[in-house]
């Protein structure tokens, strides 16, 4: 990863579009082993924390913002709900799909498409930081735009300083707790919560920092 820098870089066109395809095809090189080595990992904490935040009757709709391979909407389903899953790399739609059994969409961060209004619930657990910083407002927009008033967004991220750049083949942004409030609280979110795991650690031991926010009513 690049070290720290006080301002993110300025990326152009061609540089998003180099930032996706290399994390997209490092994630589908690997899409076998990322399956085995994430598939127990225990993330009930984060789905009950989007969970018992949703105001809607259930069963609740809800989009899995880089659903991977599909374990977690699995979970979501198998509790009674009715998730829809979306990811960028095609061999983790095509394994998400046949594991779940869900409707998942294959779809780049960068250039999403989604249906206004549409979701009870955005489980977003490990993919924000994938999102450049300079285009974060763009996407947190369009997912505010997909929750129905008064819907709830989960995200979790590898924290760090507010420095973004490569790990690897992939791309990613790691934001402190204040950017990630300022980011979105700009995109219109109200903040319900937020911790950091895994759960019991010192701090130092707790690289991950997961937040809860709302879509206002009105």
């Amino acid at each position: 990863m690049n070290p720290p820098s006080e301002a993110p870089p300025v990326l152009a066109a061609g540089d998003l579009e180099q930032i996706t395809a290399t994390t997209l095809q490092h994630y589908a090189a690997s899409a076998e082993a990322f399956r085995e080595g994430t598939r127990d990992h225990d993330v009930s904490q984060n789905i009950a924390a989007l969970l018992r935040h949703i105001e809607a009757p259930p069963p609740f709709a809800i989009l899995d913002f880089g659903c991977g391979p599909g374990r977690d909407l699995k979970t979501l389903r198998a509790l009674g709900h009715q998730p829809v899953g979306l990811d960028g790399c095609p061999r983790f739609v095509e394994m998400a799909r046949a594991d779940s059994g869900c409707e998942v969409w294959q779809q780049d961060f960068l250039q999403l498409e989604l249906p206004a209004e549409r979701f009870d619930g955005i489980f977003a657990n490990a993919s924000l930081f994938h999102v450049p910083a300079q285009e974060l407002p763009k996407v947190l927009g369009k997912l505010y735009a997909a929750l129905r008033p008064g819907g709830v967004l989960f995200s979790s991220n590898p924290r760090g300083h507010n420095q973004e750049g490569w790990n690897g083949n992939r791309y990613g942004s790691y934001h402190d707790l204040d950017a990630w409030r300022r980011h979105l609280s700009a995109a219109g979110f109200v903040e319900l919560e937020h911790y950091y795991r895994p759960a019991g650690l010192p701090r130092d031991q707790q690289p991950w920092l997961a937040s809860v926010w709302r879509k206002p009513k009105a």
